[in-house]
């Protein structure tokens, strides 16, 4: 694959795996493929259930510009705030070098760093860590802990967190969810769910006090372990935050795209 197909099958991917998270929450939430556009928007306290999507391939400037405006505007009718996902190897070159003019025009503030990663890297050996234990996720205190990893993790309220996965019957069914324990405590965790084809790591978190030692790779080796020996597929994808890109490589991870997330300001 070309580095170009490589972030089409990111942003693909986020569509496809971001449409069940998000008619998870809600069944009646906005799902919607405008031109340009991927809206997947829970409205939910949880941000990251909170998603719009640049999708088209080589736009210019200034259409690039006419979405980033209508993104925002979408983004301002919502009552909760997310995050508009730009895929930079999407973009043409100009578009690329007037980027932050178009989303500071449009009212919207840089929120962070991302980027695309995958590979043909499936089956991964069943992780061994000295310290953890795993368990899969199939119980409401279970998806508890997980959320609550997460909060914590990004720096999310716990109600957030909650908000996104409390309840839910697809992180207890059809998502390869683990939890790694230390002394029985929930430290970190990840999760993998079969899309179109591939296994799509998704909410990969470490308890802040517990970071820096390897926790976060052994239990997203677990999950993709499981999630390969259950579906048989053997090319995985994902969506790193800066802290976690360091560590996929390691696990067999190529980066693609980078991704630029915004929100509103104010």
């Amino acid at each position: 694959m070309t580095d170009r197909t490589e972030s089409i099958e990111s942003v693909e991917q986020l569509a496809v795996v971001w449409r069940a998270m998000v008619l998870d929450r809600d069944a009646h939430a906005d799902v919607r493929d405008l031109p340009g556009i991927a809206v997947r928007w829970a409205d939910c306290r949880f941000a990251f259930w909170n998603c719009a999507a640049l999708t088209e391939v080589d736009a210019d400037a200034a259409l690039v510009a006419r979405r980033v405006g209508q993104a925002a505007d979408l983004m301002r009718t919502k009552r909760h705030p997310g995050f508009l996902w730009v895929f930079e190897d999407l973009l043409h070159d100009e578009a690329r070098a007037a980027l932050g003019e178009a989303v500071e025009r449009a009212g919207l503030a840089y929120a962070f760093p991302g980027t695309g990663m995958a590979g043909d890297l499936l089956p991964v050996p069943e992780p061994a860590h000295p310290d953890l234990t795993y368990e899969r996720v199939t119980t409401d205190e279970q998806l508890r802990a997980y959320a609550d990893l997460n909060s914590r993790a990004y720096g999310f309220p716990l109600a957030a967190g909650r908000d996104g996965l409390d309840g839910s019957r697809l992180w207890k069914s059809r998502m390869h969810a683990y939890l790694a324990l230390r002394d029985g405590v929930p430290v970190a965790c990840a999760a993998t769910v079969e899309a179109e084809g591939r296994l799509f790591v998704a909410l990969v978190a470490t308890a802040p006090e517990w970071q820096r030692r390897g926790y976060g790779e052994a239990v997203t080796r677990k999950a993709l372990h499981e999630g390969a020996r259950a579906s048989g597929l053997t090319r995985a994808t994902l969506h790193a935050t800066a802290a976690g890109a360091p560590v996929y490589p390691r696990i067999g991870f190529t980066p693609n795209s980078r991704i630029h997330f915004y929100g509103l300001k104010g």
